[in-house]
């Protein structure tokens, strides 16, 4: 398998270190070495300068001529501009002028969800609002700010939630569990315990273009159970984008920056889950379901192991399906312990969970105003994965073009 190695942006013109002048147009650069890719990945520019009040167009030079490529500005950096190339070693050139590009990755706001799609065809479903558990469950499994349904290329649900065995589990979601704070324990991913949830409380962004579509969402980690009443004590923002690389296979990016709001530092405590999770399809079990990890671990003992990337994958009506979870170098604890459910039908556990844990092997403390980040990529496709490049998948994540990190 070719592995795809660091890129360098090499650029050929642009303003000093620091200024804030104007960029000169047009812009040359190249992106080197050049490496074969087998499929799109997303790349940025740093911009070196503000872009003219008219915009800018970005060219590729071809094998005779020059054609324009859609690009779209970061909504988090707007000096950082994002395509989707096809090949390394290409020129492209920033050039004075707008060209209309169609928003074909769009995200359509309702009342309680948020829908990312390529067209018609719709990827994920972000729920704001609060939703309540099913008839005769405890009300404290009440919540929003979780991903689902999320959907393979051919169109079926890959997630599920309020599942009979585990009413708090939420298609994609990521609290944390065993926690400590001001002496106390507090719990963000048990509902039932009342000791503390997560709640969506506003969007920072949302954003539709030829390039990606997505949302950052801020979400507040809530302590319920303090002697003052209830505290807000972490502040998250999660920054997820759909790549509009075609529908054949969908590329998420789910990135976490999370900054301990509270007086005091909270602790979270080694534990075996929590953090970003992955809740299989209903009716996924040890005989139609599996893993298959970056070190070859599978569902028999895939467990406590650290991986850069796993598979959770399936069967559906329409045949296999599945998503590679792909964890970034500079998470904490990378390669990341993994949590997956093992044969263990008597506990309710022979379903597909995944959970990337970077607190399995040690306690984690957020200290007040610091911010932490964990950033993930999910390749959701048809199929087995024995179809996917996964580690190609990974090196493209890992080590894009210098400077392009997702979710900045």
């Amino acid at each position: 398998m070719k592995r795809l190695i660091g890129w360098l942006l090499v650029l050929a013109a642009g303003a000093g270190a620091g200024q804030k002048t104007e960029l000169a147009l047009p812009h040359r650069f190249t992106l080197a070495p050049a490496v074969d890719m087998a499929f799109p990945c997303p790349v940025s520019l740093a911009v070196p300068g503000s872009l003219p009040g008219e915009g800018a167009t970005l060219w590729e030079q071809g094998d005779e001529d020059w054609f324009p490529v859609p690009s779209q500005p970061d909504p988090a950096q707007p000096e950082r501009l994002w395509w989707l190339a096809s090949r390394a070693g290409g020129t492209y050139e920033l050039r004075a002028g707008k060209t209309a590009c169609p928003a074909t990755a769009t995200a359509t706001p309702g009342d309680e969800e948020l829908i990312l799609a390529f067209g018609e065809k719709p990827v994920l479903a972000y729920h704001h609002a609060l939703l309540p558990p099913p008839a005769g469950a405890n009300p404290r499994f009440t919540r929003g700010g979780f991903i689902h349904p999320l959907y393979s290329p051919g169109g079926e649900v890959l997630t599920a939630i309020h599942p009979k065995d585990h009413v708090h589990h939420f298609g994609l979601w990521n609290p944390w569990t065993s926690t400590e704070f001001a002496g106390r324990e507090v719990d963000f991913w048990n509902l039932g315990k009342g000791q503390g949830t997560v709640r969506f409380a506003r969007f920072e962004a949302v954003f539709s273009g030829p390039v990606f579509a997505g949302f950052r969402a801020v979400h507040e980690h809530v302590a319920l159970d303090l002697p003052e009443g209830e505290r807000v004590i972490l502040e998250e923002v999660q920054d997820v984008r759909v790549w509009n690389t075609g529908d054949a296979r969908f590329l998420i990016d789910f990135t976490s920056h999370q900054r301990c709001v509270a007086d005091q530092p909270l602790t979270l405590k080694a534990y075996r889950y929590g953090g970003l999770v992955f809740r299989g399809r209903a009716g996924w079990h040890t005989d139609n379901s599996g893993y298959l990890t970056s070190e070859g671990k599978t569902r028999a003992d895939g467990h406590g192991t650290r991986a850069r990337w796993s598979h959770a994958y399936g069967d559906t009506p329409l045949g296999g399906a599945g998503v590679l979870f792909m964890s970034h170098p500079e998470n904490r604890a990378h390669p990341e312990p993994l949590r997956l459910w093992p044969n263990d039908a008597n506990r309710g556990r022979d379903n597909v969970f995944l959970n990337f844990c970077p607190v399995q092997g040690e306690p984690w403390i957020l200290e007040p105003g610091a911010v932490h980040t964990l950033r993930y990529r999910l390749c959701v496709y048809d199929g087995k994965p024995a179809d996917i490049p996964a580690e190609a998948y990974w090196q493209a994540f890992a080590r894009p073009p210098a400077g392009a990190v997702p979710g900045r």
